[in-house]
């Protein structure tokens, strides 16, 4: 199901035995614009530390209604001794692998699917001690890493092929693959009172220093597009009769 990611933040973070925080964003890879981590503020329970938490501990499906707090398959324990984040820092793949070994959780970036050799991350098989010490050594020549923020993404400037757009005011999250499947933008600057959605494919430029993203359709033609309704699901009608519009083979 898909999900608005504004919908996320705030909400409570419960894990097997309680209470460990709040949803303060998400970290996606911006090559297959797919988010691999929650990113957990522990509030007054570990002095607001930040904990990543892996797509991979996040498989309840009610994820897609509007449910008011987030399960989460791991503990407080787990949760109070894991390794956290330097926010002012990028998450380097070091970090990842340290994480991967810590909660057993599976590696992502192997493969041609979303996640590895396959499209949810629940499919993944957990490594074993000889690939994460494979993976180690890797590292030790290439540390790369492509993830970004949700909540630095929301306020990029959108540009169309003949002007500027708007803005991405939130992004539609799917819960079962955790891939950014549309960017909201808000066209008040330009079409005031209306919002429509924009698949991150179809960006054929985005600048992380600059914040925008470039999208190769002219206005007249996003002018026109199927309306959304943010009050309103994201459904396959909805996005067949989207996909249909522009031209574009769907994804599912």
């Amino acid at each position: 199901m898909l999900r608005s990611a504004k919908s996320f933040f705030g909400l409570e973070l419960k894990a097997s035995d309680g209470f460990i925080g709040h949803c303060r964003d998400f970290l996606f890879d911006d090559k297959p614009w797919t988010a691999r981590y929650l990113v957990a503020d522990t509030g007054k329970w570990l002095s607001t530390r930040l904990v990543l938490v892996s797509a991979y501990a996040l498989n309840d499906p009610d994820l897609g209604t509007h449910v008011s707090d987030i399960p989460v398959n791991l503990t407080r324990e787990q949760i109070e001794a894991a390794p956290g984040i330097d926010t002012d820092s990028p998450v380097s793949r070091r970090h990842e692998l340290e994480m991967a070994r810590f909660f057993s959780h599976p590696l992502y970036w192997q493969g041609e699917g979303l996640w590895g050799e396959t499209g949810i991350p629940e499919n993944l098989a957990p490594p074993s001690p000889e690939e994460l010490d494979r993976h180690a050594q890797q590292l030790e020549t290439i540390d790369d890493s492509h993830l970004r923020s949700v909540q630095e993404v929301i306020g990029y400037k959108v540009e169309a092929s003949d002007g500027e757009l708007g803005h991405v005011d939130d992004i539609i999250i799917e819960n079962t693959t955790w891939a950014l499947r549309y960017l909201v933008v808000d066209t008040r600057n330009w079409l005031p009172g209306r919002k429509v959605l924009i698949s991150p494919e179809w960006a054929t430029t985005v600048d992380w220093y600059e914040s925008q993203v470039e999208i190769h359709l002219d206005r007249e033609a996003i002018k026109d597009s199927p309306p959304y309704d943010p009050l309103k699901p994201v459904n396959r009608d909805y996005e067949g009769k989207l996909y249909d519009y522009y031209g574009r083979p769907v994804y599912y």
